[in-house]
């Protein structure tokens, strides 16, 4: 599939009566909620997403500031506004029961929404398991890169009218594994949704998640511990954010932890390595 076919089977819902948001449903089965990275979209699914609507009933949105979503210049961009969003979708769709595949950003808006959970008895939704891929949700084990950490600065209303295609090849050929770099079609595509509707002008806005990170680290940690659904990491060990470091910690600090690391594969799993994936969420999913 290429992406114009990806956004031409999509759709659109309305989320506080004024922002379009970008969203596809597909399959059969449980339903499983894929939840996207930073600073690229629901598009990082598609190389799963045929397998993965044989056996689920799959929903995937790009959260607001994403893809093909409104990217409003005012809007107050937190975890916590990217779960109140997913939780107004899940009304819309009339869903409480489901299983959650997420990766990198997804990896903390699914913490966040672990630990509304954890925290309210009656919470209205039902997480029937969880699976992460790489992505920083302990901000101890997690290292950002130097483009992301100038965004962070005063700098970075300045730095983001610099920022294309190359910064982003160049940022990601670093982050992939070494046998598993991305084509020049697939930057050309993860570019095309980072700036669809003008969207690197709001990657500083977007970016103050990481700030969240050490602000609700505890919380968010916990979130992880003490929730009692199943959960498993895959892991790409090469990452150098969030790979094997991050996973060793993880076995330390998550009971029973249930932790897959692909050595040679680097920050987006799903994109390098879609067929080892998939086999490892199939008996993550077949053992529950």
């Amino acid at each position: 599939m290429i992406l114009q076919d990806w956004k031409n089977s999509g759709s659109y819902f309305r989320y506080q009566n004024q922002y379009k948001i970008f969203y596809k449903e597909e399959g059969k089965g449980e339903p499983l909620l894929l939840v996207h990275g930073f600073p690229t979209s629901s598009w990082d699914w598609c190389k799963v997403w045929e397998t993965l609507k044989e056996k689920h009933k799959v929903y995937c949105l790009d959260m607001i500031g994403y893809g093909f979503s409104a990217k409003p210049t005012n809007f107050l961009y937190s975890i916590s506004a990217q779960v109140d969003l997913w939780e107004a979708f899940l009304k819309e769709k009339k869903l409480t029961s489901f299983h959650i595949l997420a990766h990198d950003y997804g990896d903390t808006v699914v913490q966040e929404m672990l630990a509304r959970l954890k925290e309210n008895p009656t919470y209205e939704f039902t997480i029937k398991s969880v699976c992460f891929l790489n992505g920083g949700m302990f901000p101890e084990t997690n290292f950002p890169t130097l483009t992301q950490k100038l965004l962070l600065t005063p700098f970075g209303e300045m730095i983001k009218h610099f920022m294309g295609r190359k910064t982003l090849a160049k940022n990601f050929k670093k982050i992939f594994g070494k046998e598993t770099q991305p084509s020049e079609l697939e930057i050309d595509e993860f570019w095309e949704v980072v700036n669809y509707n003008s969207g690197k002008n709001i990657i500083p806005k977007l970016i103050k998640y990481l700030k969240e990170r050490d602000t609700y680290k505890i919380r968010w940690r916990e979130a992880i511990q003490y929730t009692d659904m199943p959960k498993r990491l895959i892991n790409g060990g090469f990452d150098p954010i969030s790979g094997k470091h991050m996973a060793e910690f993880y076995k330390k600090v998550v009971p029973n932890a249930d932790v897959v690391i692909l050595h040679k594969i680097g920050h987006y799993p799903q994109v390098e390595a879609p067929d080892e994936v998939l086999s490892h969420y199939d008996s993550f999913r077949k053992s529950l």
